[in-house]
């Protein structure tokens, strides 16, 4: 979240960068956010001036006790004073309650390079990459494929599950490992730490890495229990230093998240039935970065090329678009979303997406750093998806059939195959 001093010393350049987000109706919620603040303010004044009337009031009357005089006006008066805090007290709740509920919600501060536009139409190509191939057959959907290859079970696992999960069988759930590793192997060589965290969090780290007020639907929450299943393994990561603060000299952190994923789906998309795209539960590699402020920007492009030399190594044709600005979300400054080819659907898909946080999540998670000064401020955060398998897998599957009904395995993840 942005922080309440910056909003009090910027209000113009938060307003300006609602309007750009087209969240005009948050603009008014700056002048109140301000004005509930400077109540706020006032308030805690207020209650420490009672507190210190209170213990002036104590001394007093206990000096007024040693020489004999008459107690009972400042017996009076001291009665009167615990109520007086108590009302100030649930006015300072009240306000605050009401300043978190707009800082909660506020969105970050957009790089000055995302475009402006509505939703996802207008979001901007930067580049396209990699020759389309042309193919001679009709093409199987990834789905269709996956059951001709005997890989994937869609029908039976309704039985057991509901729509949107799946069985993978045999080379095709081999295929997801081998992406696994694939990702992970050129992460690690490149300094990343591998992580595996948590399946499960609470609530109170989920409100520090997303807004729960626009991502709580699509969760699926333990019943009687305060957890939720991660929808990315980016939110425990995120969440791993809430409520520290690290050393300069132990920055940039870089990690390499390994998990598998849930989600509701409930969207105006849909779900899958036949197929893997737009399911409840996939496999993903996640990029993650902690760094200092000056370096964020740097590290948005490094994951960025990671991602993209995984899908080049794959030879998957695919674009990157920056992410507009009425389609980007409240917590990344800036995103690049990466589209691979559909030859069966002649479009780009997203398998990924890359956001620099800057120091939003961190602001909201307490997560700081000391500089060699003695310094403390907020960090920033960074993340981007490496490989989505059940995305890749239609990637895969619709750029590798073969006209025989078979699937040839890109070069880079035959060694992941055993043969």
């Amino acid at each position: 979240m942005l922080g309440i001093k910056f909003i009090r010393e910027n209000s113009d350049i938060v307003k300006k960068d609602l309007n750009r987000r087209h969240e005009k109706e948050m603009i008014s919620w700056v002048d109140d956010l301000l004005k509930k603040d400077e109540e706020y303010r006032k308030s805690l004044q207020e209650s420490q001036n009672l507190r210190a009337r209170r213990n002036k009031a104590t001394l007093e009357i206990n000096e007024m006790k040693k020489q004999g005089k008459d107690i009972s006006a400042k017996i009076k008066e001291i009665k009167e004073l615990p109520s007086k805090i108590k009302n100030v007290e649930e006015k300072q709740k009240e306000l605050n309650e009401k300043i978190t509920y707009y800082l909660m919600r506020i969105p970050n501060i957009l790089h000055e390079s995302v475009p402006f536009g509505k939703d996802d139409t207008e979001n901007v190509v930067v580049r396209e990459v990699g020759e389309k191939k042309n193919f001679d057959f009709k093409l199987k959907s990834h789905g269709e494929l996956m059951e001709h290859l005997n890989g994937g079970e869609f029908q039976r696992s309704v039985k057991i599950a509901g729509s949107g999960f799946y069985y993978l069988k045999g080379k095709i759930a081999l295929l997801d490992l081998a992406l696994q590793r694939y990702a992970i192997d050129l992460l690690v060589k490149r300094g990343y730490t591998l992580v595996e965290p948590p399946f499960l969090m609470n609530r109170k780290a989920y409100e520090g890495v997303t807004s729960m007020a626009d991502f709580e639907n699509v969760m699926y929450k333990i019943e009687g229990e305060d957890l939720y299943l991660i929808a990315t393994s980016e939110h425990p990561m995120a969440s791993m230093f809430m409520n520290e603060v690290l050393k300069e000299q132990e920055l940039p952190i870089k990690f390499c998240g390994l998990s598998a994923c849930f989600r509701k789906e409930i969207g105006s998309h849909g779900i899958d039935t036949r197929g893997t795209f737009r399911v409840h539960q996939f496999s993903k590699i996640e990029q993650f970065i902690f760094c200092r402020p000056e370096e964020s920007w740097k590290f948005h492009e490094e994951i960025q090329k990671n991602s993209e030399d995984l899908y080049k190594g794959l030879k998957i044709p695919y674009r990157v678009v920056n992410v507009c600005t009425g389609d980007i979300g409240i917590i990344a400054a800036k995103k690049y979303d990466l589209e691979a080819w559909s030859p069966k659907e002649k479009k780009y898909f997203e398998v990924g997406s890359n956001s620099n946080c800057t120091a939003y999540q961190a602001t909201r998670l307490n997560i700081k750093y000391e500089n060699k000064k003695g310094e403390r401020e907020f960090i920033h955060t960074l993340n981007n998806t490496a490989i989505a398998t059940s995305r890749a897998f239609r990637a895969i599957l619709e750029n590798y059939q073969n006209k025989d009904g078979s699937l040839t395995i890109p070069k880079v993840l035959v060694p992941y195959m055993n043969g």
